[in-house]
């Protein structure tokens, strides 16, 4: 697979766990690589699924790295989860199933322990005991609505791979028989969202992720050029796998520049 036509992309949307970093300390080569792309004068949106951290704390602890970011480049499942909740079930009581402070993030929202009209499910950790799923099945029962940040089933940390809320969400939805509206990666709308706040067409934008379902190949069915790196979750096996080809595979984001022509190969 050889380099991006030259002038063909506008902008990088960008993966940030397990493609700049690992654990939140920087890959090799990639604070560097981030300052090639934007020096290139290309538009960047840092679009990711982690909800244990606000979209402030994401840009200080990269901006300490090196990496040239700030908040308005990080566009989170949180922030977008909110979006929709005010637009589609505005004045909603919801329940909140997060590992993690990201009450900033959701703004506006009501968030309660009774009377649910929505539960909110985020990134696991150990606030995921049976006892909040229990209760969340209970609101579940009652008529309450699922909205899941996102799907995923595991991340990578520096001690290996963790179990997310993909599990445990499909386990609701089995249980108490509903479907869950997912706003993170891979749902279209939070594609859309990026290219909006880049303003850029998918025809123009490029993403760079390390799963190649939510990342690359959802990427890809929206138009985007999707690029697959071979750090943080990505694995041989789910490489083989998946539903579909990506349209590039690199070692690591700090090959993008050669791949866009910005430097060597």
């Amino acid at each position: 697979m050889g380099a991006v036509r030259e002038g063909a992309v506008r902008a990088v949307l960008i993966d940030i766990d397990g493609v700049l970093t690992v654990s939140w300390k920087p890959l090799p080569g990639t604070v560097e690589a981030l300052r090639t792309v934007r020096e290139a004068g290309l538009g960047v949106a840092l679009v990711t699924n982690t909800t244990s951290r606000t979209r402030a704390s994401i840009a200080s602890t990269l901006a300490d790295s090196g990496f040239p970011v700030t908040a308005e480049d990080i566009l989170t499942a949180p922030a977008v989860t909110a979006a929709h909740l005010a637009a589609r079930y505005p004045g909603a009581r919801c329940a909140l199933l997060n590992s993690g402070d990201i009450a900033e993030d959701l703004a506006g929202l009501t968030l309660v322990d009774t009377d649910v009209d929505v539960v909110v499910i985020g990134g696991a950790g150990p606030e995921f005991g049976y006892a909040a799923l229990d209760r969340a099945f209970g609101h579940l029962q009652r008529g309450a609505r699922l909205v899941a940040m996102h799907r995923n089933s595991y991340w990578r940390t520096d001690a290996g791979l963790r179990l997310d809320s993909g599990a445990f969400v499909t386990g609701l939805e089995a249980a108490a028989r509903v479907e869950a509206e997912v706003t993170g990666k891979p749902s279209p709308a939070f594609f859309a969202t990026a290219l909006a706040r880049l303003g850029v067409g998918a025809d123009e934008a490029l993403m760079v992720g390390d799963d190649i379902e939510s990342d690359v190949l959802a990427a890809q069915r929206a138009g985007i050029t999707g690029v697959l790196v071979r750090t943080g979750k990505y694995l041989p096996r789910t490489h083989r796998e998946a539903s579909g080809t990506p349209d590039h595979v690199v070692d690591s984001f700090a090959d993008l520049p050669g791949l866009l022509g910005l430097g060597p190969v």
